[in-house]
């Protein structure tokens, strides 16, 4: 009687165990799956970036062939390409990385385009210039000097009323943190005890800047430059960007203090010096570093 007992519960047993090492293999090969097929997708990424890339060298190429107005310039952007795509073929495809080369290109076609238009203008300005050189010469050469002194001029106010219209940080600084059950932080800058990662500003008073809600945005890297956080994709202009914590806060052209925190994972903290970086939607406006023990 006991022995059957015995023999029933080794059965018992036995059908427990064969059915969870057929679960742990479903869940197995799915993981292994899923891992593949991501891996898949990044590296399609990276050959679309790639493509892009070889696309953007060939344009210049072919501008570079046909135009004499502003070669070398021409030929720098060339050349930050080539050294971009270099740098794509060396590492392996990530998010961090496919969402920054994704950025970097979209700063890479407006850059084309804009030297593209000015080879054209120039171009169309040599060829009038030739036409109507007997008659006009010296006239038209005061005007274009007139022109490009009133451009430069123009482009150069833009340019500082842009910067100065930008929002500036002061003060910054990251730090760990402990979050109580009753809310109060507390800094800490122990790897195995911290909660968060707390990175606070000083958003500075500026007239010139606009008024209203702004979007702002920080990325933690960890000593192995690993991106600590949420992993918050937002699509920019530029292409999209990869954050570890967000806020919206209302600015008011006075000076504005500014707190954010960051979530962590265990397996993402390490000893060292770590990186944070704000942004004001996509311009980057303060880094800052510390460190964890």
């Amino acid at each position: 009687m006991t022995e059957s007992k015995n023999n029933t519960a080794l059965k018992i047993l036995t059908g427990i165990l064969a059915v969870a090492l057929i679960a742990l293999s479903i869940y197995t090969i799915k993981f292994y799956n899923e891992e593949k097929e991501n891996k898949e997708i990044l590296q399609k990424e990276k050959s679309v970036i790639e493509n892009e890339l070889n696309e953007l060298i060939v344009n210049y190429d072919e501008a570079i062939k046909e135009n004499e107005v502003m070669d070398q310039d021409l030929v720098n952007a060339r050349n930050r390409i080539a050294t971009l795509l270099d740098s794509v073929k060396d590492n392996d495809a990530n998010l961090v990385l496919i969402s920054r080369y994704r950025r970097e290109i979209g700063n890479l076609r407006s850059e084309k385009d804009r030297l593209f238009r000015v080879v054209d203008s120039l171009s169309n300005r040599n060829q009038m210039l030739t036409s109507s050189l007997d008659s006009t010469s010296t006239a038209l050469q005061q005007r274009v000097r007139m022109s490009d002194s009133l451009q430069t001029t123009n482009q150069s106010l833009s340019t500082k009323v842009d910067k100065a219209a930008r929002l500036k940080v002061v003060s910054l600084k990251g730090e760990g943190v402990i979050v109580r059950n009753s809310g109060k932080i507390v800094e800490n800058d122990r790897t195995g005890r911290i909660d968060q990662i707390r990175t606070c500003f000083t958003l500075t008073a500026n007239d010139l800047s606009p008024a209203g809600e702004k979007n702002m945005y920080v990325q933690v890297y960890n000593p192995n430059n690993e991106l600590v956080g949420d992993q918050i994709v937002v699509q920019h202009d530029g292409g999209p960007m990869v954050y570890s914590a967000s806020s919206k806060v209302f600015y008011e052209n006075e000076e504005l203090d500014v707190c954010i925190l960051s979530n962590t994972n265990e397996d993402m903290l390490e000893e060292g010096t770590y990186k944070v970086y704000v942004y004001n939607d996509a311009v980057l406006l303060g880094t800052a570093s510390f460190n964890l023990r």
